[in-house]
């Protein structure tokens, strides 16, 4: 599972070698994470999330020239484009290596050094959180705590998950899926915190990560126990007064509708979380095959889950002559929608099924 020995050991010297290391990180839990994973292990560099679209193009050039870094390391976002790397390898930018580490949909680009489980198995798809951990684990044994909350929130229970329980058994109290842990346990409650507190405003979004690379122990942020964990807390908490009120609408939404095949969403509101809404409703319906989605502009961005059916490829097929882009994994894809084409575009999806 996941990578070679080989390709570990070269990201390590990668990480190694840096001497001024930008890192790029989707901002979810795993891609957090995986961030702050190979950040320990060196000691360290500096973070920029991916946020709305996971694609690296030219709207980080300008964050990169400010940086001015030697290596640039890419963790859990989907897309790079080659423009992107062409310019930020040039004289004018000076990097020397990009290095991609990933576990969506393989790509080709030339100047990156890209390491991707489903290189080697189609079906060989663990976190980016997982591949960092044992990236870095030698130098993040205390941070056993952290890996878990990423690799969990990206629905994944790793081989390793009976050593970390006896290592923290109240976070992970018996043996159970990874589905159970993230919605029943405390390590499934961290995930959903680093989810929230990364959504907002980017400058508090990223104060959160300032505060979470200064925490040691997992009970700082649950217990309130330092000023650190109390204001990761804080912005966690309100964030999510406003998610239990979506969580509600799309029950009482799923509970009153006569289709129980499929469950259309849509909600308007300044926060993202369609991801966190159809993660948290396939759990509560899980024979549903499952559209999310925010109203943002003229477009819907959207999340697409289901359990037993693959939704990637309908949603490749339904896009077809559809103002939109799709993409991720064949049971949990992410897209964007023309407002003016939703109605069509969910009756072409459906018709896949």
């Amino acid at each position: 599972m996941g990578l070679t020995p080989k390709e570990y050991e070269a990201i390590r010297n990668e990480l190694k070698a840096a001497e001024k290391p930008f890192f790029l990180f989707h901002d979810d839990p795993d891609g957090l994470t995986s961030f702050l994973l190979l950040k320990r292990f060196i000691g360290k560099g500096y973070g920029m999330m991916v946020k709305a679209e996971p694609n690296i193009n030219d709207r980080f050039l300008a964050a990169v020239k400010n940086a001015a870094p030697d290596s640039i390391f890419a963790v859990d976002v989907a897309l790079m484009q080659q423009s992107f790397v062409d310019t930020v390898k040039s004289e004018a930018f000076g990097v020397k290596n990009i290095i991609w580490i990933d576990h969506h949909q393989p790509v080709k680009l030339t100047g990156v050094k890209y390491f991707n489980p489903r290189l080697h198995s189609h079906l060989d798809n663990p976190p980016a959180s997982y591949l960092c951990w044992k990236v870095a684990e030698e130098k993040n044994k205390d941070y056993f705590w952290l890996a878990m909350a990423g690799i969990i929130s990206d629905w994944h229970m790793p081989e390793f998950a009976d050593e970390f329980r006896k290592a923290y058994p109240q976070l992970l109290p018996k043996p159970m899926t990874a589905e159970e842990a993230l919605f029943t346990t405390d390590i499934g409650k961290l995930g959903r915190i680093f989810s929230f507190m990364l959504k907002g405003p980017t400058s508090e979004a990223m104060a959160c990560v300032r505060a979470l690379e200064k925490v040691t122990d997992p009970y700082e942020i649950l217990n309130r126990t330092t000023s650190h964990g109390k204001f990761i807390y804080h912005q966690f908490k309100k964030i999510n007064s406003d998610y239990e009120k979506l969580l509600a609408a799309a029950k009482e939404a799923a509970d009153n509708s006569n289709d129980k095949k499929f469950l259309i969403f849509t909600y308007k509101g300044k926060q993202s979380f369609s991801g966190d809404l159809a993660n948290e409703l396939l759990f509560l319906y899980h024979d549903r095959i499952l559209v999310v989605g925010r109203e943002r502009q003229d477009y819907y961005m959207l999340s697409f889950r289901a359990r037993n059916v693959p939704v990637l490829p309908a949603l490749k097929k339904a896009l077809v002559g559809i103002d939109g882009y799709g993409g991720g994994h064949e049971n949990a894809s992410g897209g964007s929608v023309n407002k003016k084409d939703f109605e069509r575009f969910i009756e072409k999806f459906k018709a896949e099924f």
